[in-house]
């Protein structure tokens, strides 16, 4: 029998002076120090016992020297797959890495040449224009078309871009940040697109375990799509353990593998943590009921938000998301300019959001939140939020 109350998501976890980057890090990143911190994309809650458990156990051998994956792993990544999303893939088809930033990176260089473009769907995950531009290659944008806070893919705008030097496309799937899960049709629609010009698709799919409608992974539906894409996943969102560096890249092409892997050893980034290994095979084998419940809660705290903000601040609008425990805050309503909104929100609300501009052009007067705490907590910040902007 389940229980359904297994996992208390409703307990505070004090990770102020532990060097976390989403706490001890505001003076750094936003200037100020006495800000209630919701940006950083990992969660509030704590990491499940029996991922905790596995790595007791295997410090209690007190020696931390290097390591090495093994069969079991990658049965549980197999396995996980196979159960969560239908998506049958082999060993073969895995690779072990210590992160998707790195990935991405490491998969820019490996299937475009200095001066080729890469096309990215704003408003997108800040790093992705780092990892481009830092490898000499140049951005191509293919903005989103949004309407009443909706997105969808421009493919009239994607295809009116490309051009001979166009050799890949990021993908991220599900959205960050406006938790867009693609359906199977826009993903056929857009990889036919990219079979047709022969790019490379790059698909993060970090955030597919915490989706709210069915998830298809790009590459599970057929050999024609999987032969251009390259599939970057992690279980470190999903188990808050993204701070243990283990993270994994999937191709059904051989060749696409192989690119990939001479780039990954050339930037030493196959070398994981000792820790990553440990808690990513307990994540995949004991997690489906954490992943059910953390999902459950998210959406009560998403739902929560919503009426709150019509409710004290109707001037700040989201659409619901359909994936991740990030919302797509829309401030255009509150008639102030960009610069305004995020000085108030950092002068008056006090707290630290992901500003929008950062995720692409088409993010002004956007802010993105992280609804990953406890609902007493998000409560707070919402009443600092909503006392700021109920009124201009």
């Amino acid at each position: 029998m389940i229980d359904k109350n297994k996992y208390n998501f409703d307990e505070k976890v004090n990770r102020k002076g532990t060097n976390c980057a989403k706490y001890d890090g505001l003076k750094k990143y936003f200037g100020y120090e006495d800000l209630n911190p919701l940006w950083v994309a990992d969660m509030d809650f704590k990491t499940p016992k029996f991922i905790n458990d596995e790595i007791i156990k295997a410090a209690q051998n007190s020696a931390y020297g290097y390591s090495i994956d093994s069969d079991e792993l990658y049965d549980s990544i197999i396995n996980w797959q196979n159960t969560r999303h239908n998506w049958q893939i082999e060993k073969k088809d895995i690779y072990m890495i210590n992160g998707v930033v790195p990935a991405y990176s490491a998969c820019v260089e490996a299937f475009s040449e200095i001066g080729d473009e890469v096309i990215v769907q704003t408003p997108v995950y800040p790093p992705l224009f780092k990892c481009v531009l830092a490898n000499n290659r140049k951005v191509i944008t293919n903005e989103l078309k949004e309407e009443n806070g909706y997105y969808t893919m421009d493919l009239e705008d994607l295809k009116s871009k490309i051009t001979k030097k166009t050799k890949i496309l990021c993908l991220c799937s599900p959205h960050n940040p406006v938790g867009r899960v693609w359906s199977k049709e826009e993903l056929e629609a857009l990889a036919d697109i990219c079979i047709d010009h022969n790019i490379t698709i790059v698909s993060d799919e970090i955030h597919s375990d915490i989706t709210f409608k069915k998830f298809t992974p790009l590459a599970s539906i057929s050999q024609k799509i999987a032969n251009i894409t390259i599939t970057l996943n992690s279980a470190g969102k999903t188990f808050n353990i993204a701070g243990l560096n283990c993270a994994y890249a999937i191709s059904k092409n051989s060749d696409i593998l192989d690119k990939f892997k001479t780039i990954a050893i050339k930037r030493e980034i196959q070398s994981i943590n000792f820790f990553g290994f440990i808690s990513t095979k307990a994540a995949y084998e004991n997690g489906g009921e954490f992943v059910d419940q953390l999902k459950d809660y998210l959406q009560k705290n998403m739902q929560f938000t919503k009426d709150y903000l019509q409710k004290n601040a109707p001037n700040i609008d989201f659409m619901l998301p359909e994936a991740t425990y990030l919302l797509w805050l829309n401030f255009k309503n509150t008639s102030l300019n960009h610069k305004e909104i995020k000085n108030r929100l950092l002068t008056q609300s006090k707290v630290a959001l992901n500003d929008g501009v950062s995720f692409g052009s088409n993010g002004v007067s956007h802010f993105r939140l992280n609804i990953a705490l406890s609902k007493d907590a998000l409560k707070v910040a919402l009443d600092d939020i909503s006392k700021s902007f109920n009124s201009n």
